[in-house]
């Protein structure tokens, strides 16, 4: 009963900390950002990336969210409680509407739940968080779930809440893919609850957005009244156009250009380090690779090759060479924000070039072999080049990579599990939404398993059955200091397993024009809610 009181307690307090601020007059004030790539989809359940994410962010809400700080703040829900350990209630926020005018209700949050769980959904993970949703009353829900859960609320910060109504009429009941499929007006069209509205979308072009006028919390920090984004691919074209003014706000800025914005007068630069590990994930699953010069077998499934690529890459050079210092070498795929990290298995693997090639001679693999690499080249900060380094030092060893680096639409759209899975070695950047160790495990760690919503971003069909039983574990236990250690457990044979490559804790990586006021979050999401136009 304690734990109830103060999880409601929390929730409302968060709630009066987040509509504190005075609100500001609506003056006309035009917000122009540009990113290195664009969002895939304005369905909020096409693609589980932290950008496309961040930026539907502003037009769909979630139940709880997070502020500047990343602090659980109250959204759609106003208040919950938890009351059983398989049980949360949920008190709905009352008076909020869709852009369209219909009434937010507890019938769109178990639509929305539902949708999650459906083909060309890529938040499955998110929806197997629960078994049942029941209706009380129209803003009141009762979420069962599977096993106890005690971070529900944090687990749900990205499963944005659809208008029901809306999506039966449009015909977009179910999921939209990176691909796209049946509810491909969902992808081009929003009806969300959020403070802005998509008023034109030109994908890879150009969206447009205003400020919506019947937005529930009018006591939102931002003044700002418009947004245009646009995707701006050419580093130098993105950097030129924060320099001259075109731009107010660009992302990200290459690291080797901070110098050079440091001495313009009206640029600032914010590199806050970003709670997400870059990493290169290996193909464990297939019999054989569908992009190597093997045949009739798979290297990678032996652990002596992913060891030897382990020890062939100096993390530490990268960061030098390539991030000018600016990362955070890491030996998991736990970046040093995120709950549950520990120097104990988090320190990067220690280089030797010898060992590897005695290890790939033992595995067999004497003269090497060559194997395909996708990589994205907007997605990231240095993806590309890092990628490049990788490829370097790996053909010291006789591990030849074949680059593919490719823009986020085409690399997504080849190397998701929903979307073919058709990649033997990837570069993959991951933060959990939870900002919780666990999150990392459930999604790229656990054994692939689509009906629980387990492995879905586990994309090299990494299987550890002993992992798999620490993170059941991990799960339903209630004492922070116990679960931590079963999180230092689990991670610690991944680690021995060399089950991933681990690269960086990137650097964040923002560009903005002086005198305006933003909140750089540790997730690299920026929230418009926080945005300040002088």
């Amino acid at each position: 009963m304690k734990l109830q009181k103060l999880i409601g307690h929390t929730a409302i307090a968060a709630m009066l900390a987040l509509t504190a601020g005075a609100g500001h007059a609506a003056e006309g004030k035009t917000f122009k950002w540009a990113y290195q790539g664009d969002m895939m989809s304005l369905d909020p359940m096409s693609l589980n990336e932290t950008f496309t994410l961040g930026l539907q962010g502003w037009f769909y809400e979630t139940l709880a969210g997070y502020d500047k700080d990343l602090k659980l703040v109250p959204q759609l829900a106003e208040s919950w409680e938890n009351p059983e350990p398989t049980k949360w209630v949920f008190h709905l926020r009352k008076g909020v509407t869709f852009h369209n005018g219909n009434a937010f209700t507890a019938d769109d949050v178990i639509f929305s739940w539902k949708r999650s769980l459906t083909e060309g959904s890529d938040m499955k993970g998110y929806g197997a968080k629960a078994a049942d949703i029941k209706k009380v009353d129209d803003h009141t829900i009762e979420v069962t779930t599977p096993t106890p859960n005690p971070i529900l609320p944090r687990d749900w910060t990205f499963l944005y809440i659809m208008d029901k109504e809306w999506a039966e009429e449009n015909k977009t009941t179910e999921a939209s893919n990176v691909k796209g499929g049946a509810s491909e007006y969902a992808t081009m069209h929003e009806n969300g609850t959020g403070p802005f509205m998509v008023v034109e979308r030109q994908p890879d072009v150009k969206t447009t957005l205003k400020r919506y006028d019947g937005y529930w919390n009018k006591n939102m920090p931002s003044n700002v009244t418009d947004v245009v984004f646009q995707p701006i691919t050419q580093e130098s074209t993105r950097v030129a156009a924060l320099i001259s003014g075109e731009m107010d706000l660009v992302m990200p800025v290459p690291v080797q250009d901070w110098p050079r914005l440091e001495n313009e007068k009206d640029v600032k630069v914010l590199n806050e380090p970003e709670a997400r590990a870059i990493f290169i994930g290996m193909d464990q699953d297939r019999d054989e690779l569908l992009f190597s010069s093997v045949k009739g077998k798979n290297p990678f499934k032996d652990k002596r090759v992913r060891e030897a690529v382990n020890l062939a890459v100096d993390t530490t050079v990268i960061n030098k060479k390539i991030m000018r210092g600016a990362a955070n070498p890491l030996g998991s795929l736990v970046a040093n924000k995120v709950n549950g990290y520990d120097d104990s298995y988090g320190k990067p693997y220690d280089t030797d070039v010898e060992k590897a090639k005695k290890l790939l001679a033992d595995a067999g693999y004497a003269d090497g072999f060559s194997v395909q690499l996708d990589c994205p080249n907007d997605r990231y900060v240095n993806d590309e080049k890092i990628c490049q380094a990788v490829a370097s030092m790996l053909a010291k060893v006789g591990i030849k990579i074949d680059l593919l680096a490719q823009t986020k639409s085409k690399y997504f759209a080849k190397i998701l599990l929903q979307a073919g899975n058709e990649t033997s070695m990837y570069m993959l950047g991951w933060t959990p939404s939870s900002i919780d160790a666990a999150n990392i495990l459930t999604n790229l760690v656990d054994c692939r398993d689509a009906k629980a919503g387990m492995g879905q971003f586990n994309l090299g069909g990494y299987c550890n059955k002993e992992i798999n039983a620490l993170s059941a574990r991990i799960d339903v236990e209630t004492d922070q200091a116990a679960r931590n250690n079963l999180i230092k457990e689990a991670f610690t044979m991944l680690r021995n397993d060399y089950g991933y490559l681990p690269l960086h804790q990137q650097p964040m990586s923002w560009g903005v024009r002086s005198g305006i006021k933003v909140s750089q979050r540790a997730d690299d999401v920026l929230d418009i809610r926080n945005v300040i136009m002088p």
